[in-house]
């Protein structure tokens, strides 16, 4: 009778291998899969939140439009690179020449004294801005994005002191030249003010062109079709239907 063979034990058959080649593959998956899900959390918070706002951040001005967005955007950037929520966009430094008539009459207003004419020259800083919490509005109109800004608007004009000169211009031996003089160091503040919004005119175009240069820097950074629009500024203190818009040079 014929012994039975005898088998390696180190010798698998070759139906067995199929079954261990899966599980080893699994267990790579799954290892890999944990390695993946590991690294993901231990990212930086800033990457995650930086990596999901691109996929999500509208890429067209068409799109950032229908979203409502654009404005609230606008306003929070520009709010960051000026510091505060004023748009300053030009400032005047200018020789000023302030004069003041002053006039007297006596005898109940029946006869009238020779006028008192004073002077005061002096530097004066003009600062104009737009006020980020006053309303905004963008519109998007075809291929053109319409800005609707606020006023503008002036700080107190800034006086250098140190370098004003009085004169008097015309003088009366019947009037108290020191009284004119003085009265016009009080009324300084006032006039400079009075000249300040006399200027707005001067730095209104200067003011569309920046804010236009402004909204479209903010625009080609987070948009990537936004060199194909024309941005138009409006301020709510133009008068008119049909304000002239002013077309920023590519």
């Amino acid at each position: 009778m014929a012994s039975p063979p005898v088998q390696n034990p180190n010798v698998y058959p070759k139906h067995s291998r199929w079954p261990l080649a899966f599980t080893v593959l699994g267990l790579g998956v799954l290892a890999l899969a944990g390695y993946f899900f590991h690294t993901t959390r231990s990212l930086p918070g800033d990457f995650v939140e930086q990596a999901r706002s691109l996929l999500g951040d509208a890429r067209s001005v068409a799109e950032g439009f229908r979203k409502g967005t654009v404005t609230t955007r606008f306003i929070s950037y520009a709010a960051e690179m000026s510091g505060s929520n004023y748009l300053q966009f030009a400032t005047l430094k200018e020789i000023e020449i302030f004069e003041r008539k002053d006039s007297a009459t006596i005898l109940w207003g029946q006869l009238a004294l020779p006028d008192v004419v004073v002077r005061a020259e002096a530097p004066v800083e003009y600062t104009y801005y737009l006020d980020l919490d006053e309303p905004w509005e963008l519109v998007l109109e075809e291929h053109a994005v319409i800005v609707r800004a606020p006023a503008i608007r002036y700080n107190t004009p800034a006086i250098d002191v140190s370098n004003i000169r009085y004169e008097v211009a015309e003088r009366s031996f019947l009037r108290n030249e020191e009284e004119a003089l003085e009265n016009l160091r009080k009324g300084l503040s006032q006039l400079s003010k009075q000249r300040a919004r006399e200027n707005v005119t001067l730095v209104r175009e200067l003011g569309r062109k920046q804010t236009a240069e402004f909204i479209r820097t903010w625009l080609m950074a987070s948009y990537d079709d936004a060199d194909a629009y024309r941005i138009d500024v409006i301020f709510a203190d133009e008068a008119g239907p049909e304000p002239t818009f002013t077309e920023l040079p590519r």
